[in-house]
């Protein structure tokens, strides 16, 4: 019994220690390697009897052996105080001035490394003392996760991120990469997030879906929404039967149920929201040519001047396509004959141009970046697939292809029957579903830096069992807003 309790004895020992030896080898990582001596600063006060095992060692002897030497060994150690092994195995005699010359050094390195501690500390006492004032500007440069994890401290800092002041200061800041809001084919009722900066997924609440009231509409199919527009971190969701409207931020689950339009519609159309100096404006566009302004500052929906003669229709809408915005102006993508329609917010002007499309391009969707109005499709040639990005050009108004996905990407595809869909693009950033029978593929592509560059699988909203992905049907981008109000 008394070396069962010996053995334990043994095995906690020799854990504390190796806890102790993860700590330095952190610091050591943190500041550069501590001097010899000032490693003996941090030994704990362990039973002299006592140290941790060789694990490398292939002796039968027991796991701990004893710290303290017999006379013999101990005799022969002290001779060879100033005995260095070389690599090769040779011994080398160190002179003195050559150990003080190391002890000089190890010296200097520990004073270096108490000065990193003790300058670890200050900048703590620093922060510590942060005025109130700065909280603001210092927290609009955090990422979004980051600020929520500061937003779930306390309600004084709950009440910093819901003020004005903060949101324009958020908005001061600028952000690098918009984010995703997506529905997936098997849980349409709940929506999935996905950070491109982190490639992170997260799960929103959406708060007109959780409702009561809403719970007989989704069992029935027409209280499913989807996402068709953004704008200024808000999110446009359209339900199944055409019959509701609503303006969501999907980080702090503000929403707004928008009025219904003055001219129902009940066949597909194409939705945009811009921001405006007062709020945001949303619109929808009917093939019929008929079509309806939101203003969010007074609440209501309003029917400018009717499409002009010179405006061919039926418009023939690409609903594949969404709607792109370049400053005031709206893009959207027709057909029959190929070609952009095009609307102008300020002035209620109307164009169209008749633009073909390049040879052998499918399922083709706009997208925009640094003020250029871009064409991302499908390629299909024989048994090869290939996605390509073109841009049109002002002065001839044709496509030109300025990049093309690389072909390590295109042999993934490679003699499957491949159908691509955008689920959203922003600022430069376009978010591609690919999808066969046999793969299932999502992409980001940055326009600006030409980079493409794999999503994880989305497993939100999946058993724990599935090690398959979700099927994402529709998505749209957003610039996550905490402060954006609905």
């Amino acid at each position: 019994m008394a070396e069962e309790e010996v053995e334990e004895v043994e095995e906690a020992a020799a854990a504390a220690l190796r806890r102790l030896v993860g700590q330095i080898q952190e610091l050591c990582d943190l500041y550069g390697s501590p001097p010899f001596f000032s490693l003996h600063q941090f030994q704990p006060t362990l039973d002299p009897r006592w140290y941790s095992s060789d694990f490398k060692s292939n002796s039968s002897t027991k796991n701990h052996l004893p710290l303290q030497m017999d006379s013999e060994s101990e005799s022969k150690a002290n001779s060879k105080s100033s005995i260095f092994m070389l690599e090769g195995g040779e011994e080398e005699d160190i002179s003195n001035t050559t150990i003080c010359k190391r002890l000089r050094r190890n010296k200097e390195s520990e004073s270096n490394f108490q000065m990193a501690i003790q300058s670890e500390l200050m900048e703590a006492e620093i922060w510590k003392k942060l005025p109130e004032d700065l909280f603001e500007p210092v927290l609009a440069r955090l990422s979004v996760p980051a600020i929520f994890r500061f937003h779930s401290v306390c309600s004084q800092w709950r009440g910093i991120l819901t003020s004005k002041t903060f949101h324009e200061q958020f908005l001061r800041v600028p952000k690098s990469y918009p984010w995703f809001y997506t529905v997936t084919h098997e849980d349409p009722t709940h929506g999935a997030m996905y950070d491109p900066s982190a490639q992170k997924w997260h799960r929103p609440t959406i708060p007109f879906l959780t409702e009561n009231g809403n719970q007989n509409k989704i069992r029935s199919g027409s209280g499913i929404v989807f996402p068709v527009a953004s704008a200024g971190g808000l999110v446009c969701f359209l339900d199944l039967s055409h019959t509701h409207i609503y303006a969501c931020n999907p980080l702090t689950s503000s929403y707004r149920e928008l009025p219904p339009t003055n001219v129902p519609f009940w066949s597909r159309v194409s939705v945009v929201m811009v921001n405006s100096s007062t709020g945001y404006k949303i619109m929808w566009l009917g093939c019929s040519g008929k079509y309806e302004i939101y203003d969010s500052s007074m609440n209501k929906w309003s029917r400018p001047v009717p499409v002009p003669p010179s405006i061919t229709v039926p418009l023939s809408l690409n609903f594949r396509s969404k709607a792109v915005s370049i400053g005031t102006t709206l893009y959207f993508m027709r057909g029959q004959p190929d070609g952009i329609l095009t609307y102008e917010m300020s002035t209620g002007t109307w164009k169209q141009y008749a633009i073909p499309l390049p040879m052998s391009f499918t399922d083709c969707t706009l997208a925009e970046s640094q003020g250029r109005v871009l064409l991302v499709g499908l390629l299909t040639k024989n048994c090869a697939n290939c996605v390509g990005v073109w841009e049109l050009q002002r002065m001839t108004l044709l496509w030109k292809e300025v990049d093309r996905m690389p072909s390590e990407l295109c042999l993934e595809f490679y003699g499957n029957s491949l159908r691509m869909s955008c689920m959203g693009n922003h600022g430069g950033l376009v978010f591609l579903s690919l999808r066969s029978r046999q793969v299932n593929r999502l992409l980001c592509y940055d326009a600006a830096m030409r980079e493409w560059r794999k999503v994880p699988e989305c497993l939100i909203g999946l058993s724990s069992q599935t090690d398959k992905g979700s099927w994402i049907s529709c998505g749209t981008a957003f610039d996550p807003c905490p402060g954006a109000m609905a």
